[in-house]
């Protein structure tokens, strides 16, 4: 029996992520209108929108619903940025910063995963201000820098100082950092040339990936 997707996702932004913290009403109604199972592999459809990451191919996964809502909150976007996402996946989570953003460049390292996020973003009508481009995130994209947001879904040991660099001032960053299996989501502000952080939340992702020399 197929799900009644539109309950679905509206059970989703009550149940994980309103009741759970996440506030900023744009963010809310973003998730509520972007369909997520349109950006997983057929045979996880099911599972689009339980509370926990979903595998989407290529080791990889599609990141828990409250933990895009929180980074994408984290952003505090008001529609007029241009944004850096490292990892694009199935690009579910570069449909909703189109949609809290004014552009998004999403880098992808694995070239499949690139192109289904192309795909993904094409067939749902939500890549009119996103690009997906096959690179090495870590390295973010320097042609179109400098950036007023920039999120990472992906672990790192440590924040790339290529991100850095390329965040505008004033700018933020979010990325989970630490060792493979435990990170600290990070939110990182770029502020008359200081960097501050704090800690969002504890977290698991899986490692940002780096090209083999």
């Amino acid at each position: 029996m197929i799900p009644d997707w539109e309950t679905e996702r509206r059970r989703m932004v009550e149940e994980q992520l309103s009741k759970r913290g996440i506030r900023d009403e744009r963010v809310l109604s973003a998730m509520n209108a972007i369909p997520r199972e349109d950006f997983v592999v057929p045979e996880a459809r099911l599972a689009a929108y339980f509370d926990e990451p979903v595998p989407i191919g290529c080791g990889q996964t599609i990141s828990q619903p409250y933990m895009t809502a929180l980074m994408a909150q984290s952003l505090e976007l008001a529609g007029t940025e241009t944004v850096l996402e490292v990892g694009a996946g199935c690009g579910y989570h570069a449909a909703v910063l189109g949609n809290l953003a004014a552009r998004v460049i999403s880098v992808e390292i694995i070239p499949a995963l690139a192109e289904l996020a192309r795909r993904n973003l094409a067939r749902a009508g939500l890549d009119h201000n996103v690009t997906v481009i096959c690179g090495d995130g870590s390295l973010g994209y320097p042609g179109l820098a400098p950036y007023d947001a920039i999120s990472v879904e992906a672990g790192a040991p440590e924040i790339p100082s290529a991100l850095l660099a390329q965040l505008n001032d004033p700018g933020r960053l979010v990325i989970p950092v630490g060792e493979r299996g435990e990170h600290e989501l990070r939110v990182v502000w770029k502020r008359r040339g200081q960097i501050e952080h704090r800690v969002e939340t504890l977290c698991r992702f899986v490692p940002l990936r780096f090209p083999r020399r």
